[in-house]
């Protein structure tokens, strides 16, 4: 009887939408709705890049006369979720040692990290991350990366990007931190560096101008900036609040990254819409979250990678090398008390720090803390499209975008799952998939 209803089911959906590209997904399980308990036996009708219909079983339907033929993916032996949502990538780059990090920044222009962002763009897609917030990056190259991924001419995620972070003089971000006087460039707000509300308008409106989706600030000191000026406030009230307004005016929401409590308070007072690594929030600053409804975007994947390698003494100089001690190890408890505290997530790795395609370790981090595994992966699906201001991604439902990858293994069992991409489809269009394929 169950077949016979497919069947039928199926022959309305062929009569319903004739002459478009239809791709059916047979899955073992089917995730719907990240936080929700999984579906069993599944299939999901994608046609012209949107998913039409989600449906119990798996049903063999054919195109209506003169469409194009239904192509149907084995995906029964594995587990389908949506695409994940990375909201902290630096796709244009990966972290060296320092001395190799120094001759690159002496010796290189944007044009090489734009083609080494094409493949970190590619291993981030096959990871399973079909969506990525850019936020930090040397400038136009970015822009590049992302328009021409949006042309189809280059593989990898859909990308927000926030160009170059805006910072203060000698804050974490200014791009001259450590160079000596006679090769430093003069860097302002057309660079990225303001000093002041209005060299902070100034500094938001170029960035729009040059096509940023949302504005990336440095509210505090930053492990990785080459100074020792430590990890707290650096960028004054009026100033954080002259970037929110700004940025509102021009449609634009703010990220900011901020370790120190004073800055994260003082980040979430002016407005802003996520804190980046949040490292050591405070029981005010909680309080501060939940009453804003600013998300945090933890990044411990970061932290991991920057304790561990402040025992390297090739990879940083001392003044980092403290700060990567300090800091590095702080982030995942502040991870758990944000979590126990009500405070609203979104996954954020911050990789580019740390190599990219490993996006999927901050599940692990993420659930050691606490978080149980099916709200660990809402954060990157529902409450990371929430932040990016996407409305059609992050669920399997029609109508929504057709961003779906299957996993060797259920995620919900073993979070190690999440490592294990078979399958990945943006926007309609399959990059990755088994060898067992019924066309």
């Amino acid at each position: 009887m169950r077949s016979v209803v497919c069947l039928m089911i199926g022959l309305l959906v062929a009569a319903a939408s004739p002459g478009q590209d239809r791709v059916v997904l047979h899955c073992g399980q089917l995730l719907a709705v990240p936080g929700e308990p999984p579906m069993g036996e599944s299939s999901v009708v994608i046609e012209d890049g949107r998913i039409t219909r989600v449906f119990e079983g798996h049903l063999f339907i054919d195109a209506a006369p003169g469409g194009e033929p239904t192509r149907h993916v084995d995906l029964s032996d594995s587990f389908v979720l949506p695409g994940l949502i990375d909201c902290h990538t630096h796709l244009t780059h990966e972290l060296p040692p320092m001395s190799i990090r120094l001759r690159r920044t002496l010796t290189e222009t944007m044009a090489h990290s734009a083609i080494d962002g094409t493949v970190y763009a590619q291993r981030t897609l096959m990871a399973g991350f079909t969506t990525v917030r850019n936020v930090g990056s040397f400038g136009e190259d970015i822009y590049a990366l992302r328009d021409r991924i949006n042309a189809g001419d280059i593989v990898g995620p859909r990308i927000l990007a926030a160009g170059k972070s805006i910072a203060v003089t000698g804050g974490h971000a200014d791009p001259t931190n450590g160079i000596q006087p006679y090769l430093r460039p003069d860097v302002g707000p057309m660079e990225g560096v303001a000093d002041g509300p209005a060299e902070m308008r100034k500094a938001v409106r170029e960035r729009v101008k040059r096509g940023s989706d949302l504005i990336k600030i440095t509210a505090t000191g930053g492990v990785l900036s080459n100074t020792a000026a430590g990890t707290d406030q650096q960028m004054f009230d009026d100033e954080m609040e002259a970037v929110v307004e700004s940025a509102r005016m021009m449609g634009r929401k703010v990220a900011a990254h901020a370790h120190g409590a004073d800055g994260i308070k003082a980040a979430l007072r002016g407005g802003v819409d996520s804190i980046e690594h949040g490292t050591y929030l405070d029981d005010e600053a909680i309080a501060l979250f939940v009453e804003t409804g600013a998300y945090l975007v933890p990044t411990i994947h970061a932290g991991k990678f920057v304790a561990e390698k402040s025992s390297e003494p090739e990879w940083f100089n001392p003044a980092i090398r403290e700060k990567a001690a300090a800091v590095g190890p702080q982030i995942q408890s502040s991870f758990a008390r944000a979590y126990e505290g009500g405070v609203k997530i979104a996954f954020g790795t911050d990789v580019g720090v740390g190599a990219h395609g490993t996006n999927w370790l901050e599940f692990v981090y993420m659930t050691e803390a606490g978080m149980p595994p099916n709200e660990a992966i809402r954060t990157a699906t529902i409450n990371a499209a929430d932040l990016c201001g996407l409305e059609d991604v992050g669920t399997l439902a029609p109508g929504m975008v057709a961003d779906i990858i299957a996993l060797e293994g259920d995620p919900l069992e073993d979070i190690g799952a999440l490592g294990r991409v078979v399958f990945v489809m943006k926007a309609g269009e399959v990059f990755k998939e088994p060898a067992s394929v019924d066309r």
